[in-house]
């Protein structure tokens, strides 16, 4: 059991037999009274987020989660296929729980599956990956004040403003937390 005040963005605990991530922490003292802890949190079974607000000296059951490496493989239309990299099991996740997080995996990519119990219920991307571009809108330069920019779409079909220098066959960096270009590679 923890205290609701160690509660921070990433951690993980069960109430009520369900398991949530907290995703915003915030502490409120208010002149008079007891601090209020409000989290928004993520449901890792159900994807669902909401906002609970815990008194201060209220506890929770934190939670520890078993994390492996794995390799994304291929997917078919339903399930994403994965290979652990140490014992080379090759766990399948439904493609809902990446939702539009798909976008960025490519094959023999690298990212993190978080397990509780033996169920698969997270995944952690990489800070960036490096993607081809497949199509690119033609952009002319003109007279702009700042940096004039572009469309693209990437081999997974993810779309990314790029600079007017980036052409189709290019190879890109993209920040998987925001979805911006980082450079061309």
């Amino acid at each position: 059991m923890i205290d609701v005040n160690e509660l921070r963005r990433g951690v993980t605990y069960t109430q009520e037999s369900e398991l949530y991530k907290v995703i915003e922490y915030h502490h409120h003292k208010p002149g008079r009274g007891k601090a209020t802890i409000r989290v928004m949190v993520r449901n890792l079974r159900t994807g669902t987020t909401r906002e609970i607000t815990y008194n201060s000296g209220d506890r929770v059951q934190d939670v520890r989660l078993e994390t492996a490496v794995v390799e994304y493989l291929y997917s078919d239309d339903e399930f994403l296929h994965f290979m652990n990299v140490e014992t080379f099991e090759q766990p399948q996740i439904s493609a809902e729980v990446f939702g539009d997080d798909i976008l960025y995996l490519t094959e023999n990519q690298q990212l993190k599956l978080s397990s509780f119990e033996n169920e698969i219920i997270d995944f952690e991307l990489p800070a960036t990956v490096e993607q081809e571009v497949a199509e690119s809108e033609m952009a002319v330069a003109g007279d702009t004040a700042t940096g004039a920019t572009k469309q693209v779409i990437t081999i997974t079909g993810l779309k990314v403003t790029v600079p007017l220098f980036v052409n189709v066959g290019d190879v890109i960096r993209i920040d998987t937390r925001s979805g911006d270009y980082v450079t061309r590679v």
